[in-house]
């Protein structure tokens, strides 16, 4: 079987003073991917639907990174002082492409905002600040401790539970936004010991969706988060498997 193409999103900039417009990957989003056997497809931001429909029906997976945060007042909620929102431009064309990878069934891996996107495009909603929203909660973000850590509590007979096992777990954290209500046919299958939701899984038989809101492709992930990638990649080459059988 062929290596599958996976589309990787990309973040934005918009052009200021004399700074062309760019966009731009981390390099863990496709190492990640390159090591666990598929192939990364950048993917800019496109301006038409036609071109999303384009390029969805070549790929065999789909990536969504993180990076700043969604504008609240897209899905009709008040604008907190603490959301550092993404570039216009990127953000509509993720909630096009996030909501055109759900219908197609694409094998799809949300980290971090990529979660979060992948919740409200579904029809979930988002704590829009931690320490207000859920001031008993453990801090998960520390200015001064980029490799800030915490446990997870799983689900039993998630992929999260196949992924750690019973052993010692600890994620990075490194958010201040978090999964609220979960969208309709996702369920939660990690939290920290506060509650937060860390982790979130499409519960239908027919498309393999998963969202971290850690960051396993980071340098501060630990050696048993790319098992998280394997998952993946194990998801889009049954995806490919079932497609080869239509054809």
């Amino acid at each position: 079987m062929t290596k599958p193409l996976i589309g990787v999103n990309a973040d934005y900039r918009s052009a200021k003073g004399d700074a062309p417009a760019y966009s731009y990957v981390a390099a863990g989003y496709y190492d990640a991917i390159l090591e666990v056997g598929g192939l990364p497809i950048f993917i800019p931001p496109y301006k038409t639907e036609e071109d999303v429909d384009q390029v969805l029906e070549r790929l065999d997976g789909m990536l969504l990174v993180g990076g700043a945060d969604l504008d609240p007042r897209r899905d009709g909620w008040m604008l907190h002082p603490t959301v550092r929102l993404q570039e216009s431009r990127r953000e509509s064309f993720d909630r096009c492409l996030a909501r055109k990878v759900a219908e197609r069934r694409i094998p799809v891996l949300g980290i971090g905002a990529g979660m979060q996107l992948l919740n409200v495009t579904q029809g979930g909603n988002l704590l829009l600040h931690i320490p207000e929203d859920r001031p008993e909660a453990l801090p998960h973000t520390d200015p001064l401790d980029p490799a800030h850590r915490h446990t997870l509590e799983l689900l039993a007979g998630s992929i999260m539970e196949r992924v750690y096992g019973d052993g010692e777990l600890r994620v990075n954290s490194m958010h201040h936004m978090a999964v609220d209500e979960v969208a309709p046919g996702f369920e939660v299958t990690a939290r920290c010991p506060d509650g937060i939701v860390e982790a979130i899984e499409c519960s239908q038989s027919d498309w393999f969706a998963l969202g971290t809101q850690f960051h396993p492709e980071a340098a501060t992930a630990s050696a048993l988060d790319v098992r998280i990638f394997e998952e993946f990649l194990s998801g889009v080459r049954e995806f490919q498997g079932a497609m080869s059988l239509v054809a």
